[in-house]
C-alpha cells in the first residue's frame, strides 16, 4: 500500500519529507481512515508515509491565558473522553469523540485526522464547529490561522495544501453562561457512521441584566452533519432562539428552522425524506435535554478507555519507547518487542500490522475478520493501548511494545484471583472464557479476551455497562454474547 514509511521525531522532519515528496506523501497518525482509503483505492499516488505518532508533546490538551482551548494534533477521541477540561469546558466534543466508533478505534484515531478527512459525516466536525474553533497548518514557507469553517471547500476536500501539516485546533471554552449539547442518529449505538449529528450551543443570561430576563437565549449555534457536502450552520434557527426563552414552542419552532437548513441526500444509510425529519428530532433532543438539564444523560463519568491504568489529563500517554532518531522503512528493519521477546523484521514494511503479526511473525493467534477495523478480532496490545491491528501500519511497530493474544498469560494479572494449577498457563479471563464456554466457533474469541482483559486491568470491578462499552468493538457473528459477558463478570471472582 505504501513504499516508503518514516518515523519522524520532530515537525521539522515532517515538513521537510512533505516538501520533497508532495502529494506522494501522507502524514499518519491514527490511520483509522487512511488504512482503508489506502486499501480501498480511494487515496492514489502515495507511495510514503509520514508517522507523527513519535513527535513529543503534540497529544497535549491545553487552556489558555485568553480562555482557548488547544489539541494537539495527535490527540485522540479518548483523549478528549477523558479530558476534564473538554468535559467541562468543550462537552460537545467530548460527547462527540465517545460516539466515535470504539474504545479501540478512539485509541488510534485523532481529531485532527477526523478533521482531515473531511467527511460531512464525522462526528467531531459539527462540534468544533459550533465552538467556533479553527486550526493552524505548518510549512516551511510558514504558519496560517483557519477558521474550520473555512477549511471546507467540499466533500472529503480542504484547503490544505500538499506540503502542510495541521499542528493544532483551538476554540474558545465554554464560559459559565453557555452550555452545549450533542446528538448522533445512527444505524446503531456504536461502530456506527452518523446518519444525522447535530451539535447546539446556548449561551444564557443567568440573571436580570441590561434588560434582559434570567434563562434567555443570548446566543445560539447549531450545527449540523451528515446532510450537506460539508457541515453546516443552521442560521434561521440560531437567529430565531436569541432573545428567548426556551419553551416547548420555542424549541419545535427551532427544530423545524433546522431542518429547513438540511440539504440531505439520499444514500445506501438513509434516504433524504428520513434524514431531513431526524434532524428536528435530533435538534428537539437536544434542546429539550438542555432546557431540562439532562444534555450529559448517557455519558458515563468515567467512560472506558481501553488504557488500563489510567494515565493523567490530557493524555500523556503519547510518550513511545524506543524512537530517539528517525527510523524509515524499508532502509532499516522493524526491530519491536512483542510479548516481552525481541524480533526483527527485515520484510513487511508495506502492509499491515495485523499481516506482519500473522505473517512474518507467525502469531497467528491474532485474527483477520473484517480487515477494516470493524469486527475487533484483531485486537492487540500497541504499547499499553488496545487497538485493532489491522488499521495499524506494521513500521508502526519499530521500537514499540507489543501484546498479543499468545503473550497474554505473561501479564500481571493485578487483582485477579489465581488459576487452578492445570490452567496455569492462562490468563484469568481466558479461564474464565473456559469455565462459562463462552466460545463458540472460536474465530472472534481472542480479540474479546484482549479487550476483556484490559477492561479488567483498568476497572477492578466493571459494572455490566462497562463490559458492554468495552466490547461494542467486538464482533461475535455466531452471537453468544450472554456467555461472554458472564466470563467477564466473573474473572474476578473465580477462585478455583
Amino acid at each position: 500500500m505504501w513504499h516508503a514509511y518514516l518515523n519522524a521525531t520532530s515537525i521539522e522532519e515532517v515538513l521537510q519529507a512533505l516538501k520533497d515528496k508532495g502529494e506522494r506523501a501522507r502524514i499518519v497518525a491514527g490511520g483509522t481512515d487512511l488504512i482503508l482509503e489506502l486499501e480501498r483505492g480511494v487515496r492514489t499516488g502515495v507511495d510514503t508515509l509520514i508517522d507523527v505518532t513519535r513527535i513529543p508533546n503534540l497529544e497535549q490538551i491545553t487552556l489558555d491565558e485568553d480562555g482557548n482551548i488547544h489539541l494537539g494534533a495527535l490527540v485522540t477521541h479518548n483523549h478528549c473522553v477523558e479530558s476534564k477540561l473538554i468535559r467541562e469546558r468543550a462537552y460537545p466534543l467530548a460527547r462527540a469523540a465517545w460516539e466515535v466508533g470504539a474504545p479501540q478505534i478512539r485509541n488510534r484515531g485523532t481529531v485532527a485526522g477526523n478533521l482531515i478527512t473531511a467527511s460531512p459525516a464525522n462526528d467531531t466536525i459539527t462540534p468544533l464547529i459550533a465552538l467556533g474553533a479553527s486550526v493552524t497548518l505548518q510549512s516551511l514557507n510558514g504558519i496560517r490561522n483557519i477558521p474550520l469553517q473555512d477549511f471546507y471547500t467540499g466533500v472529503r476536500k480542504t484547503v490544505m495544501q500538499p506540503d502542510e501539516m495541521l499542528v493544532d485546533i483551538s476554540f474558545p471554552a465554554l464560559t459559565p453562561t453557555q452550555r452545549g449539547a450533542f446528538i448522533k442518529l445512527a444505524l446503531r449505538r456504536a461502530q456506527a457512521i452518523s446518519l444525522v449529528n447535530v451539535a447546539i450551543v446556548l449561551d444564557t443570561s443567568s440573571s436580570l441584566s441590561a434588560g434582559i430576563e434570567a434563562d434567555t437565549v443570548r446566543s445560539a449555534s447549531i450545527t449540523l452533519g451528515a446532510v450537506a457536502p460539508t457541515i453546516i450552520h443552521a442560521p434561521e434557527a440560531e437567529k430565531y432562539l436569541e432573545g428567548k426563552k426556551l419553551t416547548t414552542e420555542v424549541i419545535e419552532e427551532a427544530a423545524r428552522l433546522t431542518m429547513n437548513a438540511s440539504k440531505p441526500i439520499d444514500d445506501i444509510r438513509s434516504s433524504a425524506v428520513y434524514r431531513r425529519e431526524m434532524v428536528r428530532v435530533c435538534t428537539l433532543r437536544g434542546l429539550r435535554s438542555m432546557l431540562n438539564g439532562e444534555e450529559q444523560a448517557g455519558m458515563p463519568s468515567e467512560a472506558v478507555l481501553l488504557w488500563g491504568v489510567r494515565k493523567s489529563e490530557g493524555g500523556s500517554q503519547n510518550a513511545e519507547v524506543g524512537m530517539q532518531s528517525t527510523h524509515e522503512s524499508p532502509l532499516s528493519p522493524i526491530e519491536t518487542t512483542i510479548n516481552g521477546k525481541k524480533y526483527t523484521f527485515k520484510n513487511g514494511h508495506d502492509k499491515t500490522l495485523l499481516r506482519l503479526l500473522r505473517e512474518d511473525g507467525n502469531l497467528i493467534g491474532t485474527k483477520e475478520g473484517c480487515a477494516e477495523g470493524e469486527c475487533g478480532a484483531c485486537t492487540i496490545f500497541l504499547d499499553g493501548k488496545a487497538v485493532m491491528a489491522c488499521l495499524v501500519p506494521a513500521p508502526r511497530a519499530h521500537g514499540a511494545e507489543i501484546i498479543t493474544i499468545e503473550g497474554l498469560s505473561n501479564l500481571d494479572s493485578g487483582s485477579l484471583l489465581p488459576q487452578s494449577q492445570e490452567r496455569q498457563n492462562l490468563h484469568p479471563v481466558q479461564d474464565a472464557f473456559i469455565q462459562h464456554g463462552a466460545v463458540q466457533c472460536g474465530y472472534c474469541t481472542p480479540g474479546f479476551i484482549m479487550s476483556a482483559a484490559k477492561l479488567l486491568e483498568e476497572k477492578e470491578n466493571p459494572t455490566h455497562n462497562e463490559i458492554e462499552q468495552a466490547l461494542t468493538g467486538n464482533l461475535c457473528r455466531c452471537t453468544g454474547y450472554y456467555k461472554i459477558v458472564q466470563a467477564i463478570e466473573d474473572a474476578n471472582k473465580i477462585n478455583l
